[in-house]
C-alpha cells in the first residue's frame, strides 16, 4: 500500500456547513433563520421548559420532600467481597482502599450482610448491619466499630 492509495472509510468525512455564504450556498441571507422574529436574532430563543409565558409544568407541579444537607453517605462493602482476604486477616478500611473494595471512603465504611462469609476476620468499619455483624462473629471473627 502506498500514500496516494489511501482513502478515508465511507461516511467519515463530514462537509461543514457554511451558512451566510451566498444565496446560491442554500443558506444564505438569513443563514437558515427565515426572517425576524425571536429565533432570528442574535442570542434570540428561549431556555429550556419555557412555555411562551405560560407558567411552565415545573413551576405548576406540586413540590415534596427536601434534601438533608447534614446527610452522611458511607461506602457500603457487603460479606461477600471480604472473602478475598485471608483467614485471620484485620479488615481496615485503609486496607480496603489500597486492596481496591473501595475507592473512596466518604463518611466511613458500612459492612452490609449480602452474600455469606467462609473466612475467621476481625473487621474493624463506621458501621455494621445487624446482620451482617452477625454473620461475621458465627464465622468465627469480631467487629469493631471505628
Amino acid at each position: 500500500m502506498k500514500l496516494h492509495e489511501l482513502k478515508s472509510e465511507e461516511g467519515t468525512r463530514k462537509k461543514r456547513n457554511r451558512v451566510g455564504r451566498g444565496m446560491s450556498s442554500g443558506n444564505g441571507k438569513t443563514s437558515g433563520r427565515g426572517h425576524k422574529g425571536q429565533k432570528a436574532r442574535s442570542g434570540g430563543g428561549t431556555r429550556p421548559g419555557f412555555e411562551g409565558g405560560q407558567m411552565p409544568l415545573f413551576q405548576r407541579l406540586p413540590k415534596r420532600g427536601f434534601t438533608n444537607i447534614h446527610r452522611k453517605e458511607y461506602a457500603v462493602i457487603n460479606l461477600e467481597a471480604l472473602n478475598r482476604f485471608e483467614d485471620g486477616t484485620e479488615v481496615t478500611p485503609e486496607l480496603l482502599i489500597e486492596t481496591g473494595v473501595v475507592s473512596k471512603l466518604k463518611a466511613g465504611v458500612k459492612v452490609l450482610a449480602k452474600g455469606n462469609l467462609e473466612k475467621k476476620l476481625t473487621v474493624k468499619a463506621h458501621k455494621f448491619s445487624a446482620s451482617a455483624k452477625e454473620a461475621i462473629e458465627a464465622a468465627g471473627g469480631q467487629t469493631e466499630v471505628i
